[in-house]
């Protein structure tokens, strides 16, 4: 048997990787089976295993400061591991790493952690160790010039690890309990209503042709004629672009507001949602 198909056989009996595999046949001799347990040995064939597996559960963490404000959210497949203190460690201290990298994933998986290994590799061991597929979710940073950052988290698990994170930039050049208030009041509004956009002219044009798919399915055997469904279908696109943007949603603490008449009403002229991330477990 040639070298190649070593490595072919033994990244199909492992799920290891290519550069692995090979290392851990030289490393042998090319003994197929002392590579298998060099490998099991390392952690690598057990956690690779693992990453066909679904993770659906996970947590969000938030580090940072008003300043530079960054989330990354880390998927495991129970709930139970979600809560697991190794997890919890790591993904707090992955957390402070994803913000000091701006959220760069490539940067990210090859910064050093206390434990002197990378991220790749401290990621490797812990699936080894909980026996669970672990991955990195979705990750962001929010820095923007002459802007305040204000975070909501809901289903806290421990610190700053929860189920949902939001992030929230507001530019203005006052500082004060109003603007404080209003931060945290629009962050838990953001968690709340899980706006698409800010405005309604920066939805995506895919997720209008989605919803306008839907609503013509749903009028087609309405029995109306196409006139009356084509107004039909134009007012819910209407009022899906206005449920679906921040600044015309109903206010959260007081209904019968848009978002955009609570901020008139401050009267902060120079006041601007710059933008905002929400990141939800399962979503």
């Amino acid at each position: 048997m040639s070298d190649i198909e070593k490595v072919k056989q033994l990244r199909q009996s492992t799920g290891a990787g290519f550069k692995d595999c090979n290392s851990a046949l030289k490393e042998s001799n090319g003994d197929l089976d002392k590579a298998v347990e060099i490998l099991r040995i390392k952690g690598i064939a057990k956690a690779s295993k693992k990453m066909s597996r679904d993770a659906k559960e996970g947590v969000i963490a938030i580090s940072g400061d008003e300043n530079k404000t960054s989330l990354i959210e880390v998927n495991c497949e129970t709930d139970f591991v979600a809560k697991n203190d190794d997890f919890i460690n790591f993904v707090k201290e992955l957390s402070e790493i994803n913000n000091n990298c701006s959220s760069v994933l490539e940067k990210l998986n090859k910064y050093k952690m206390d434990n002197g290994k990378t991220v790749e590799d401290t990621l490797v061991d812990l699936i080894a160790k909980i026996g669970e597929k672990i991955t990195i979710g979705n990750s962001k940073t929010v820095e923007n010039p002459n802007s305040l950052n204000f975070v909501y988290q809901h289903s806290i698990i421990k610190d700053n690890v929860s189920k949902l994170g939001v992030v929230v930039s507001l530019e203005t050049n006052e500082k004060n309990d109003v603007i404080n208030l209003f931060g945290k009041q629009l962050s838990m509004h953001i968690a709340a209503s899980n706006p698409i956009a800010l405005n309604s002219n920066e939805i995506s044009k895919d997720v209008i042709e989605k919803e306008e798919k839907l609503i013509l399915e749903e009028l087609k055997n309405s029995g109306k004629p196409e006139e009356i469904t084509k107004k039909i279908s134009l007012g819910k696109i209407s009022k899906f672009k206005e449920d679906n943007s921040l600044m015309t949603q109903d206010w959260v603490m007081e209904p019968k507001k848009k978002v955009k008449d609570i901020m008139t009403e401050l009267k902060i002229p120079d006041l601007k949602i710059k933008e905002f991330t929400r990141i939800k477990i399962g979503d």
